[in-house]
This record gives C-alpha cells, sequence and structure tokens, in this order.
C-alpha cells in the first residue's frame, strides 16, 4: 500500500530540488533520512519534512502494520516546476534585467517492499484464478 505526499510552492529552483531529490530516489526511507539529515543544501531539509509526512500518512492507511516490519522505499519522487515571480532588477544607462524567482512542487510516493500478507480466503481465490 502506498502513500503520496505533496508539498507546492516551494521557493527553490526546481533544478536544485531536482539534484536531491536523485540522491533519494529507490532508497529505504531510513537510508533517505539519514542521507537527507547530513546534506549541506537548504532543500535537504524540506525533502525531509516531505519524506517523514510521507511516512505518517502511510501510517495513517495502514494503522495495523508496524514501519519497521513494512520496509518502507522511496518509489516514486518528482519536482515540478511551479509559478514563476518575475521581477525587475536595475542596470546600467536606466535599463532593467529580469529576474526570475522560480518555486517548485515536490511529491513523494513511498511504498512497502514487503510482500502482502494474504489471508486464507484471499490465496484461495489467486491460486484458484492463476490455475
Amino acid at each position: 500500500m502506498e502513500a503520496v505526499a505533496k508539498l507546492k510552492n516551494v521557493p527553490t529552483s526546481p533544478r536544485k530540488m531536482r539534484l536531491i531529490a536523485d540522491l533519494i530516489r529507490g532508497q529505504r526511507v531510513s537510508r533517505a533520512l539519514g542521507l537527507l539529515k547530513y546534506q549541506p543544501q537548504a532543500g535537504a531539509a524540506i525533502l525531509q519534512k516531505v519524506l517523514l509526512s510521507a511516512v505518517a500518512n502511510w501510517q495513517q492507511k495502514n494503522e495495523d502494520e508496524r514501519i519497521e516490519d513494512a520496509d518502507l522505499y522511496v518509489k516514486t519522487i518528482f519536482v515540478d516546476g511551479g509559478p514563476m515571480l518575475k521581477r525587475l532588477r536595475p542596470a546600467p544607462q536606466g535599463r532593467g534585467h529580469r529576474i526570475r524567482k522560480r518555486s517548485n512542487h515536490i511529491t513523494i510516493v513511498i511504498d512497502s517492499a514487503a510482500a502482502p500478507v494474504l489471508s486464507d480466503s484471499e490465496a484461495t481465490t489467486q491460486t484458484s484464478e492463476n490455475e
């Protein structure tokens, strides 16, 4: 069972955030949190909060399972561009240079790597369908 966490309008350029997101893609959640904790980039702290939110969402969906037994991993993570604030900075000879203040949207999907435990009725139904 997978869980999703989204954060929108983060005031960081998408390229800077994607560099950090590439580090944790496909990693176990515990390893990803360890990597993010010691990254010097400012976006690492933001990604760490979103990842913890995804874990909390997973726990909310699966109240009967323990996180330690679930073996959670980062299934999907992507960073999309958000709205851009366009500003003017004074330049020589009365000109104005455009400054584009970028933002991004982060989406993290985590899933359990452990095989789901089927009840006896579900297991017999699946074996009869396969035959």
